[in-house]
């Protein structure tokens, strides 16, 4: 489980990096069936090479230790079994779009991946109980991030390096839509949903070219090289 590890601690902190968490926020990947680690209770930014991540269950109560927040992390793990890695962010442009209450539209190539729609969750409270992360989820439907108002976004990928690389792109989505709307410019059809499809391609290395890039010069880089050789 130690690369495990240290591709969550490197995930906490490309999204410190980024500017899409600072003293909240936190990341996850799946371990199997029944367990997910998620990365330490402190800043994302602030973890140190080796940290410990902890152990929760996909069902169940969560570990002491483990912020109550998490408790949407393993709800999706429990509603969505092609689901291996969460990010719980907080971006600039995330947290103005759901304070406003305004879902992004696909008008951009990343935006694409978030077809039909990205969710939006309409209460400002923390999810800490089941009965909101299951009304977040509900919210979420099939697709691959939800804004939460005034509490940011939600990734769900296929591996814990996806949802990062999710998350940038989100944050990016919603980017264009404020300056769509800041300039006028919202009678530009959005993406197809085709098209989307089409579009939201993973080949040609898309996912690891921009987890590399989020990546770079991250302490560990050369241990998650030396494990995903072995």
């Amino acid at each position: 489980m130690s690369d495990l590890s240290v591709t969550v601690r490197m995930a906490a902190r490309a999204l410190a990096r980024a500017g899409l968490v600072h003293a909240y926020g936190h990341c996850s990947a799946r371990i199997d069936a029944d367990r997910f680690l998620v990365c330490p209770p402190e800043p994302m930014g602030l973890i140190g090479a080796g940290a410990p991540c902890y152990e929760a269950p996909v069902e169940g109560p969560l570990p002491d230790g483990v912020l109550g927040e998490v408790r949407l992390h393993q709800r999706i793990y429990a509603s969505r079994p092609e689901a291996s890695g969460v990010v719980r962010f907080m971006g600039p442009n995330v947290m103005a779009l759901g304070a406003l209450g305004v879902a992004p539209l696909p008008r951009h190539g990343f935006g694409a991946y978030f077809a039909p729609r990205v969710g939006y969750w309409n209460d400002p409270q923390l999810i800490r109980d089941d009965e909101r992360a299951d009304g977040a989820i509900k919210a979420m439907a099939n697709g691959a991030g939800l804004l939460m108002r005034g509490n940011g976004a939600v990734t769900a990928g296929a591996s814990l390096e996806e949802a990062v690389v999710l998350a940038w792109y989100l944050e990016d989505m919603c980017r264009v839509e404020i300056v769509a709307r800041s300039t006028g410019l919202t009678n530009a059809e959005p993406i197809s949903d085709e098209a989307a499809a089409a579009r939201a391609t993973k080949a040609g290395r898309i996912i690891e070219r921009m987890w590399d890039h989020l990546t770079a010069g991250d302490p560990e880089k050369s241990r998650e090289n030396k494990d995903s050789a072995l």
